[in-house]
């Protein structure tokens, strides 16, 4: 698969690759925790995948309401970028549901391919109805205001149990999310499409009744 624009690039990642293959790769190239939690899960199962540059928002617990609370929130989705994915983390905050149905719809407005929220979400029957693709850790009905700040986005962020930095491409699907550094991201997508291929003779030589000890000598992927 070649490296073109973002916007070609994440189209054939959703439809040819999948998370599974790209840790392998990731795993090749010696970067072994690039893969979330999995208490991340989809929203939606089947609206799970996404791929698109790391959109990162950073959110603290706080205890009081501040003087214009939504500030630097509104900030950070007015200035989203087409074919980005937002990456919020929360230090695992369960004081309130941080993202919900206006901040998805304003985020798909301004061409955002999907959010990863490393906290809980609310409104989640009007983000299913929306279409946004969305992994979360969970719900919870409770606005932000008093309880949650965003204090900076653009900035590298922990999510998930993963480091991101701004620019890193997010992958996600049903089986959870995967972060591919900016710098590895050529290598990983060529891994990727060759383990693929691989994994596709292999499937059909295995329907075919073949052995798999005789089938993984042959292709070598598992």
């Amino acid at each position: 698969m070649e490296i073109g624009n973002d916007k070609t690039l994440f189209d054939r990642m959703q439809r040819e690759l999948y998370t599974a293959v790209i840790c392998d790769s990731l795993d090749e190239l010696g970067y072994r925790n690039q893969a979330m939690n999995e208490r991340i899960r989809p929203l939606e199962e089947g609206n799970a995948c996404m791929a698109g540059r790391a959109k990162t928002i950073l959110s603290v617990d706080v205890y009081h309401i501040q003087e214009n609370p939504y500030e630097k929130e509104i900030a950070s989705i007015d200035s989203i970028l087409p074919d980005e994915v937002v990456v919020a983390a929360t230090n695992q905050s369960v004081r309130n549901g941080m993202w919900g149905e206006l901040l998805s719809t304003a985020s798909k407005m301004r061409g955002a391919r999907g959010a990863i929220i490393d906290g809980l979400v609310r409104d989640t029957g009007k983000i299913v109805e929306l279409g946004f693709p969305l992994h979360c850790a969970g719900y919870k009905p409770v606005d932000s205001r008093g309880r949650g700040l965003v204090i900076d986005y653009d900035c590298p962020v922990e999510a998930g149990g993963v480091l991101v930095h701004p620019g890193d491409v997010v992958f996600a699907d049903r089986d959870g999310v995967v972060v591919i550094p900016q710098a590895v991201l050529e290598e990983t997508i060529a891994l990727a499409s060759r383990k693929v291929n691989g994994e596709n003779h292999t499937r059909r030589e295995l329907l075919e009744g073949k052995l798999l000890r005789d089938v993984y000598e042959k292709y070598g992927v598992l």
